[in-house]
């Protein structure tokens, strides 16, 4: 079952809580690795995406054996299904250079974790179409443009560099405060009726910002 329709059901099973009433349904922690070929150009960005304790118990629900959390093979089908789903999202990773998008082609290593406590992990590496400069400004956001999943960097090394040439160095740009007028958006009734190709996500995602000399 894909991201959202997994969510949308697991909302119908909780009916009536606050849950369903206000954006957003899913809260994932995210860390990235900004990855590096040989030849010092960035190949594409890594991610971890931990997924908050509902979310998780729904997922690996029937899954594992005498009360053990599942294993990466039971749990292979779902992250398949989930990392494939993402197409149509640009896998919730926007990147940019020279002030133009920087598109990825399809995710590689993609797998699923749970650990002791059955929170659910995915792991995958999106590789760009056309390896980027290192010289030049490169930049990625993590957010879903209809608030539907809050994506929050970890607090402890949220983005790191993988293979980086000398001097390459990473920094992170938070969003600004909502104005009052989007504050006062942020009802359910507001994300329903929201128009297709509306990007309010972005508003709330820290930027991450690679640079080298």
């Amino acid at each position: 079952m894909t991201l959202r329709p997994l969510l949308i059901a697991l909302l119908l099973t909780l009916g009536g809580t606050a849950a369903v009433r206000a954006h957003p349904h899913v809260w994932v922690a995210v860390r990235s690795e900004v990855v590096f070929a040989p030849d010092g150009r960035i190949a594409g960005v890594r991610h971890a995406w931990e997924f908050d304790e509902m979310y998780s118990a729904f997922a690996v629900q029937g899954l594992g054996k005498d009360g053990k959390p599942p294993t990466r093979e039971e749990l292979a089908p779902l992250a398949k299904t989930n990392v494939e789903s993402l197409a149509e999202f640009d896998y919730f990773t926007y990147a940019k250079q020279n002030n133009a998008k920087a598109p990825f082609k399809a995710p590689e290593e993609v797998w699923l974790e749970a650990n002791d406590k059955k929170i659910v992990t995915l792991h995958f590496f999106l590789p760009l179409e056309t390896p980027a400069a290192a010289k030049k400004p490169f930049s990625f956001q993590v957010y879903d443009p209809t608030y539907f999943v809050s994506f929050g960097l970890e607090k402890k090394d949220p983005v790191t560099l993988a293979k980086a040439p000398a001097g390459c160095s990473v920094s992170l740009m938070e969003p600004g405060p909502l104005v009052a007028a989007d504050n006062q958006k942020l009802s359910e009734a507001f994300f329903q009726n929201m128009s297709p190709g509306a990007d309010f996500g972005v508003k709330l995602a820290t930027r991450a910002i690679v640079a080298c000399p």
